[in-house]
């Protein structure tokens, strides 16, 4: 049997209210939110009692979404936010958008952080990577041409 689709990747963090906020301004959309918890949820993820606040953020194109969470309990063990890009484990998302300058700059109003420097890659793209909300690391990739 093949997959279907990729459903969500999901990203813990620190403050849902924020993060969402600054999704949104990217342009991913509220699917929806959701407190989570009980036994069912501790066997799924085999923490035992847990205590979840997400959010389903989903791209415009409807095809892509990240589950936000915000652990309550129990506490959260381990930080790899501030890990280099060679770190093993989760990296980074990236997001296509239409033109890097202009989202920098709304998203630099909302506290993001330029990790390196926007730069080109042939004639076919534009790149960087930010640090967003609890520093985040995403990337965004202007198409050229």
């Amino acid at each position: 049997m093949a997959i279907k689709q990729m459903h969500n990747v999901g990203i813990v963090v620190d403050d849902l209210d924020e993060t969402i906020d600054f999704l949104g301004e990217i342009g991913l959309e509220l699917e929806g939110r959701a407190t989570i918890e009980g036994e069912w949820a501790g066997r799924v993820t085999g923490l035992g009692d847990q205590h979840v606040e997400v959010a389903m953020m989903r791209t415009p194109d409807g095809h892509s979404r990240l589950e936000l969470s915000r652990f309550i309990r129990p506490a959260v063990v381990e930080d790899h936010r501030n890990v280099p890009v060679n770190a093993l484990g989760y990296l980074r998302v990236m997001f296509s958008v239409d033109d890097v300058d202009e989202t920098l700059e709304r998203l630099r109003k909302r506290g993001a952080q330029l990790v390196g420097e926007v730069v080109q890659y042939k004639d076919i793209y534009r790149l960087c990577y930010i640090r967003g909300p609890g520093g985040l690391l995403i990337g965004l990739a202007q198409e050229l041409g």
